[in-house]
């Protein structure tokens, strides 16, 4: 790679000349992470303009055409299913940096989910800390006050003992390190974690998946947009300086892990939650008083990122002095400068007059500010560098990026079910209860802070103290004066995904509903966190395109939007990729807390009923993968009958009729009914026999979607059945769990037994 010193820090890059191989090396060399057909374009550029480019051109470029800032692979399927779906229940504010959505006259309620995955898989506790700090800062930057984290987390199995390639870690020290990043960061800068899941398939051991979401509240009259649209507007940077951690993370990326990767920590960023907590408060009393006129985030891209698009979606350009940028490391190069991905750092956009008000508020709180720059009419990126311009390029080249209608390959499979001999009721029972994602994640749970902040109602642990079970959704009063409420939740099933990517995202879109129903909430709007191997291989691209086919299908049907999302592609390694995985966060509006319900059953005596239909379909069940049997005939949705059955169940609620609700999903009725069980510290019991004709261990074990266990008064039990169409299963009694399908019994597990083998599964592994 040939280079020409141009001032300290600076080099020209020679690259018109260049061959083929030679564009290869400086791809390699500087860590750009494009092709070799976009190695080609942007020397095409270059031979356009008639010199070279400086090295900090070819960084800024190789940043904003990465598919982590692009969105090169997938914008063309996103826009073709998931963009512009209508809203049936939810006003949309605003989409931008966050999906903004209306939750009274008053207020907006602002949230997201992304990934984090590569720099986790690298550097687990800082690579998940600051995955959890970088969604705050995207709510942030909409003015919102930030009042709630999720973390939906993916590994292989916590006892897995097969061979670890070069370079990965033992799924149990990832899931340590990626817990306890979390915890710090989400607990030191007070906000709560109340949702999540953590999910084990082995196909997750090369890669693992941390996935972080957050959401915020803000008054409409004060949210903020992410962008400048007039000239003369100063860009000052608050929070933390910059150093070299977070260098070249956007490419990282967009590159498949390998051996090497261990090679690449300086691409994971360096959380500070300290300093974290009084940058919120500058950013939101700045944004109380008036002088916030855009804001960003510096996370994903760095200040390359926030400046381009920024000034790009408002239709101006920039001018930036990268030499008064506070910096934590001296002699420090432009380049590194403008691609840092340092943690705790805001671009305010702010009118000149406004500059002094914004530095009283800044040393209120001890937060540094620098004004690097500000925008101009000219639609042209300029970056001067002590007094000489080192990049003077379109914005539209570097920001707009490049984009792909990528070949894709969708994989048919063969419908197969085997049919096992019953197995020992009582045996399998306690086995699936064992199930690594069906037992207790309480060993995590607990080390969030769920309370902070005192708006946490319906908490992610749900019954009598000290006997708590899973609960469905949270749900927080983010308003003082209003008892209303947002319910929240996240959901994936990679396990049926993998066999059928199409059913499997309509699948989850169906968890997502059954589980702000199961609260009394209605589905508001969702944020996808879509995470797939490599979109250059058709079947992967295949993977991608009928998960967002199923996605917005049944979006479309709920009249229930996508406003916002992340995708987040190469996450294979060593030929080996992660099952398509489609997370969503979920969120309900309720409109009395008071009437919230929890998924604990409550008194002795009291009904159960069944709502919904179960079938024989058993791809990608717990029951089957724990028999070993073979079957790929996943759970068929029918997301019309989602909506009826959630608007007859929440009807019944607001009549007051149910005493407790679970929704039914991993490891089917029976594991829903020891959830319900334990968390009430009470048993019950249950007859299937009235349920449909088919085996007993399939009525027990079905994942079928669309169907929920409600427990109702005796006095209430003909209205709620007229009202829903449930068939009356069971009554709640006695201290042990006991099921037979009609004169038959299956099983008798007394509470206790149920949570100790519940409780102890994941725990013996992990401490």
């Amino acid at each position: 790679m040939k280079l020409r010193k141009i001032t300290d820090g600076v080099y020209e890059v020679s690259i018109l000349n260049a061959t083929e191989e030679e564009l290869e090396e400086i791809n390699e060399t500087m860590g750009l992470a494009l092709s070799i057909e976009e190695m080609k374009k942007m020397q095409e550029f270059f031979r356009e303009m008639g010199r070279e480019p400086t090295d900090l051109e070819i960084h800024a470029i190789a940043q904003g055409w990465s598919e982590h800032c692009s969105y090169k692979s997938s914008k063309p399927v996103l826009r073709k299913y998931i963009f512009g779906i209508p809203s049936e229940h939810a006003m949309i504010v605003m989409q931008d940096d966050a999906g903004v959505v209306e939750f009274d006259d008053e207020y907006a309620y602002v949230f997201k989910i992304e990934s984090h995955n590569h720099p986790s898989a690298v550097e687990p506790y800082g690579g998940a800390a600051t995955g959890v700090g970088g969604i705050i800062r995207d709510v942030l930057n909409m003015g919102a006050k930030p009042m709630a984290l999720v973390d939906p987390l993916f590994f292989a199995p916590p006892n897995y003992d097969g061979k670890l390639n070069p370079g990965i870690k033992h799924p149990r020290f990832l899931l340590n390190g990626v817990v306890a990043g979390i915890r710090d960061y989400g607990n030191r800068v007070g906000i709560p974690t109340v949702a999540g899941m953590t999910y084990f398939h082995e196909d997750y051991v090369n890669n693992i998946l941390v996935n972080a979401g957050c959401l915020g509240v803000v008054r409409k009259d004060k949210i903020v947009r992410s962008m400048v649209d007039a000239p003369g507007i100063k860009l000052v940077m608050v929070g933390g300086r910059t150093g070299r951690d977070g260098i070249h993370g956007v490419n990282f990326a967009s590159k498949v892990l390998s051996e090497k990767s261990e090679e690449e920590k300086q691409a994971v960023q360096l959380g500070n939650p300290i300093l974290k907590e009084p940058l919120i408060h500058v950013v939101l009393e700045a944004n109380d008083m008036g002088i916030v006129y855009g804001m960003k985030d510096l996370g994903g891209g760095g200040l390359g990122s926030v400046v381009g698009e920024m000034c790009h979606a408002g239709g101006v350009g920039a001018e930036v002095h990268l030499d008064r940028v506070l910096l934590k490391e001296p002699n420090m190069a432009p380049w590194e400068i403008w691609v840092s991905e340092s943690q705790e750092r805001m671009l305010l956009a702010v009118k000149e007059e406004n500059l002094p008000a914004l530095e009283k508020l800044c040393k209120k709180w001890d937060v540094e500010m620098s004004v690097i720059g500000e925008s101009i009419s000219e639609r042209r990126l300029r970056i001067y560098w002590h007094g000489e311009k080192i990049l003077d390029m379109p914005l539209e080249f570097i920001t707009a990026g490049v984009e792909y209608d990528r070949p894709f390959k969708i994989k048919k499979v063969e419908r197969v079910q085997e049919l096992p001999p019953e197995p020992k009721y009582h045996n399998v029972f306690l086995r699936i209860l064992s199930d690594f994602n069906v037992a207790s994640k309480e060993w995590i749970i607990r080390q969030y802070d769920h309370e902070v902040q005192g708006r946490t109602v319906i908490k992610p642990m749900q019954g009598i103290i000290g006997f708590e079970s899973h609960g469905d959704a949270s749900i927080i009063k983010p308003v003082h004066s209003s008892w209303k409420g947002i319910a929240i939740t996240t959901v994936a099933n990679p396990h049926i995904a993998k066999l059928d990517p199409y059913m499997g995202a309509l699948y989850t879109v169906d968890e997502a509903v059954r589980n702000l129903v199961a609260v009394g909430a209605r589905p508001s709007s969702l944020s996808d966190g879509l995470n797939f191997g490599n979109p250059e291989r058709e079947e992967i691209m295949g993977e991608f395109v009928e998960s967002c086919r199923g996605l917005g299908d049944a979006a479309r049907v709920l009249g229930t939007p996508y406003v916002s999302g992340n995708v987040s592609f190469y996450n294979e390694a060593f030929g080996k990729n992660i099952p398509p995985t489609v997370v969503l966060m979920a969120v309900g509006i309720i409109d009395d807390i008071r009437a919230a319900v929890s998924s604990d059953f409550k008194r002795d005596g009291n009904h159960i009923y069944l709502v919904g239909s179960t079938a024989p379909d058993m791809g990608g069940s717990v029951y089957y993968r724990v028999l070993g049997a073979k079957s790929t005939v996943v759970p068929e949705v029918n997301i019309n009958k989602t909506k009826e059955l959630s608007e007859k169940l929440l009807k019944a609620m607001s009549r007051g009729l149910v005493r407790a609700c679970h929704d039914i999903s991993h490891g089917g009725l029976a594991v829903a009914l020891a959830e319900m069980s334990m968390g009430g510290d009470v048993g019950a019991e249950i007859d299937v026999g009235a349920m449909q004709h088919m085996r007993s261990d399939f009525k027990l074990f079905s994942e079928s979607p669309t169907r929920w266990i409600c427990e109702v008064s005796p006095e209430h039990g003909e209205e709620f059945a007229s009202l829903t169409g449930a068939v009356r299963i069971g009554t709640v009694s006695g201290d042990s769990l006991r099921i037979r399908d009609g004169a038959r019994w299956l099983f008798n597990v007394s509470v206790e037994k149920m949570r100790t083998v519940w409780r102890g599964a994941l725990r013996a592994h992990l401490g």
